[in-house]
């Protein structure tokens, strides 16, 4: 027996994958993966921003440029080339631009979830490739943004809550980036939804709601109450809803009425 546990898994079925080198979209409940030869080539979530937004709410990018670009070359999935070729982005601060939404999307799209994923061999994306990352780096990434957002707050209900702040103590300070957030947290957006405001990624987000949160500058929710245990298993409520049961109950109680 190893005296090391073993490091845990995000999702086995892309280190599978990845082994196989295989080409295609790996469908989970809170995101996607797009794998070209077993490694993740881009990563798409609901609760991350984008690579779009990263590029253009910044003012580096302008929008109409990135709207030509996905019109000319979307269909052929050369959107990334044609930003470099055109002369519109350099190809490095791309690639930088791209990893970081690229890890962004993945942290959220390998969330634990109950439904199964699922793998569309040969789906590409409109992007194309940029910067081809192995599946293992994705999973460590995720890995390790996992452990830093718990040891900084432990209280995940942080993350998807709307953002409320609080009157900080005297003396208190924050950073610029700080600053800027808590100028939008108004206790109705949520932090995907600021992060998608600033044009930032959804988990340094999180990241710097947590630090507010364990400053005491943004209000932590109370976790949900754990649900009570039933007074009675579970079998027993299924045999008193049975009808035939209830049927001979009340024949044993006709009976013994009449003893």
């Amino acid at each position: 027996m190893s005296a090391h546990a073993a490091a845990p898994v995000v999702s086995p079925m892309l280190l599978r994958l990845a082994e196989e080198r295989a080409t295609g979209a790996l469908l989970r409940d809170h995101g996607t993966l797009y794998l070209v030869d077993g490694r993740v080539v881009h990563a798409e979530s609901p609760a991350a921003p984008g690579l779009e937004v990263l590029l253009t709410a910044g003012g580096r990018l302008p929008r109409a440029n990135w709207q030509e670009a996905v019109d000319r070359a979307g269909a052929r999935r050369e959107v990334g080339r044609f930003l470099v070729d055109s002369g519109r982005i350099t190809g490095g601060e791309l690639e930088i631009c791209h990893l970081a939404a690229l890890f962004d999307a993945a942290y959220f799209a390998l969330a634990p979830s109950g439904g199964p994923a699922r793998f569309r061999y040969g789906v590409g994306h409109w992007m194309g490739p940029v910067r081809p990352v192995p599946a293992a780096d994705v999973q460590r990434e995720t890995l390790r943004r996992r452990e830093l957002l718990e040891t900084v707050w432990p209280y995940p209900a942080v993350d998807s809550a709307p953002v409320t702040p609080r009157t900080p103590a005297p003396g208190q300070t924050v950073t610029a980036r700080q600053r800027a957030l808590l100028a939008r947290a108004d206790g109705r957006r949520t932090p995907a939804q600021l992060a998608r405001d600033l044009g930032r990624p959804a988990f340094h987000t999180l990241l710097d709601i947590r630090r507010l949160a364990a400053a005491g500058l943004v209000a932590t929710p109370r976790e949900p109450a754990p649900t009570a245990p039933p007074t009675v298993p579970g079998w027993v409520a299924d045999i008193a809803a049975d009808p035939d049961i209830a049927l001979l109950r009340r024949l044993r109680d006709a009976l013994e009425a009449h003893l």
